[in-house]
């Protein structure tokens, strides 16, 4: 397709090109220009392009997005419920304590945990 255009280019032009790609001489520009391979593009083949199983890669970003709220949401879950047994524990404490004061058993220490 790019040899209608000009030729391959030779010698110190040929590493004009980057990651493979074929260098061609365009005459009518007196310039240089690269076919790229896949996977990379720019107009020396400098940049790597990513695979992806979509067209434009949206379907992508939906799901990547789905996936992080859905971990935010597990996360909040999670610290939700460790603050409702870290409640439960120190009401059951206290009301030991309570319990135990009642009883006349206000001179017992009461056992580290």
């Amino acid at each position: 397709m790019m040899a209608e255009h000009g030729n391959i280019c030779s010698g110190q032009e040929e590493t004009f090109c980057m990651n493979g790609g074929t260098c061609y001489k365009l005459p009518d520009m007196n310039s240089l220009s690269c076919m790229c391979q896949s996977m990379y593009a720019g107009s020396r083949c400098e940049t790597f392009s990513l695979f992806t199983f979509t067209e434009n890669g949206h379907n992508a970003g939906v799901v990547a997005a789905v996936v992080i709220v859905v971990i935010l949401v597990l996360l909040a879950v999670a610290v939700f419920i460790y603050y409702i047994i870290k409640r439960r524990q120190l009401r059951g404490k206290q009301q030991q304590q309570q319990n135990s004061h009642q009883k006349g058993d206000y001179w017992k220490v009461p056992p580290r945990v």
